[in-house]
């Protein structure tokens, strides 16, 4: 009988991983495990998938709002500076915020409207056209902000963010005042010297903060790289792609990834036979159409993976070969034909039509998102995806 299921994605379940846990163990007995439990067979080039979460966890990738003080006193000693440009987050930036300010006399907290870098809104597009504001040239104070605006909360969490980040400040004895505004640069007129903190504009916003002036800029990713007082650190990372632990702690993006994904892959293949692909994986890269983030808080989806996930898909477009070479055929015919198009298509497609809306991104920024849907952030308990199939297809 012919073949009829393509890709597959299972979330495996794991024990809860603790500290000093030996990661490449428990997930290759988890994953060998749940093979003899629902009775499917691991085949070369299916991926194993590890959260990112429990591979820190195992590491004790760990930082407290101390040493995050410690580290921010350290760079910018007793000057009052820009934080700019946080993403709107309880669990990726507010404790993260709590340890900025415990390590600070003042800052001036700088937000972007009507979003931050993810797409968490502060404001309606529509009420920026209502009131006259233009985003890109227009900065306002708190106080400018609430006279148009008022309170605003977030969609699903209700929070009103421009509050409570400056609450989180002012509880840790800092002094704040808030900007919102869209160029790094406006930061200047009030201080010289600025920790930046978006995540994937980063390297721009450094440059033009430099080149207009500043005198002392660091990006969130040059914070607790490396121990301070025993703490954990990411010395490529820092605090980017760190998330809420305790109140006063937070789990950093884990390090030294390399040799876990290549440990699994090696481990399965002399207990299985199967050369599989591994890869660590953290947020994916989606849009929500109603909240509007797109969810991608971390600085990579991927930390490190095997060399097969390396490149992306080489793929052709089904509809677009049967409504157009074969346009003619229908049947088994038409499945002959695409068939063998496909066992001879050219080793890179890129730009030819024949590939157009094939979604042209890296595997692992593909897999990863899946991944991340399949594994969700709340308790389902499946910290381990594995995805099969993935590279089938019409003709496998």
């Amino acid at each position: 009988m012919q073949r009829c299921v393509g890709t597959v994605s299972r979330g495996l379940r794991a024990p809860i991983i603790r500290e000093g846990d030996d990661i490449v163990e428990i997930v290759v007995k988890s994953v060998l495990d749940a093979a003899e439990s629902d009775g499917f067979t691991l085949k070369d080039q299916d991926v194993i998938a590890v959260t990112e979460a429990v591979v820190a966890r195992a590491q004790g990738n760990y930082a407290t709002i101390d040493q995050i003080a410690q580290d921010v006193r350290s760079k910018f000693g007793e000057k009052t500076f820009g934080v700019v440009f946080p993403i709107l987050s309880r669990n990726r930036f507010a404790v993260c915020l709590k340890g900025i300010a415990r390590g600070a006399k003042k800052i001036v907290l700088m937000l972007s409207y009507p979003s931050d870098e993810v797409g968490n809104h502060l404001v309606d597009e529509d009420l920026l056209d209502e009131k006259g504001i233009d985003p890109w040239k227009d900065t306002m104070t708190e106080e400018q902000f609430r006279s148009l605006f008022g309170m605003v909360k977030h969609t699903f969490t209700g929070v009103d963010y421009v509050q409570y980040y400056k609450e989180l400040i002012q509880n840790e004895g800092c002094q704040v005042e808030i900007l919102l505004a869209n160029d790094p640069r406006k930061i200047l007129d009030y201080t010289k010297n600025v920790l930046n903190c978006d995540i994937h504009t980063r390297a721009r916003t450094k440059r033009r903060l430099l080149a207009a002036g500043a005198e002392l800029v660091y990006s969130l990713d040059e914070i607790m790289t490396s121990s301070v007082e025993g703490s954990g650190y990411n010395e490529k990372y820092g605090l980017l792609g760190s998330n809420k632990a305790t109140e006063t702690s937070v789990k950093l993006f884990p390090r030294d990834c390399f040799p876990v994904v290549e440990g699994i892959q090696k481990a399965i293949g002399e207990k299985t036979g199967a050369k599989v692909e591994v890869m660590i994986y953290g947020d994916g890269a989606f849009k929500d159409p109603v909240g509007k983030i797109w969810e991608l808080a971390d600085p990579v989806v991927s930390p490190a993976y095997t060399s097969g996930l390396e490149g992306q898909p080489n793929e052709v477009k089904l509809k677009y070969l049967a409504d157009n070479e074969f346009a003619h055929l229908s049947g088994e015919a038409l499945k002959e034909a695409i068939s063998d198009y496909i066992k001879h298509k050219d080793s890179d497609l890129t730009g030819k039509m024949i590939s157009q809306g094939t979604t042209p991104r890296r595997l692992t920024d593909l897999i990863g998102c899946l991944c991340d849907l399949t594994s969700g952030s709340g308790d389902k308990g499946t910290p381990i995806v594995l995805v099969q199939g993935y590279f089938d297809n019409y003709t496998k």
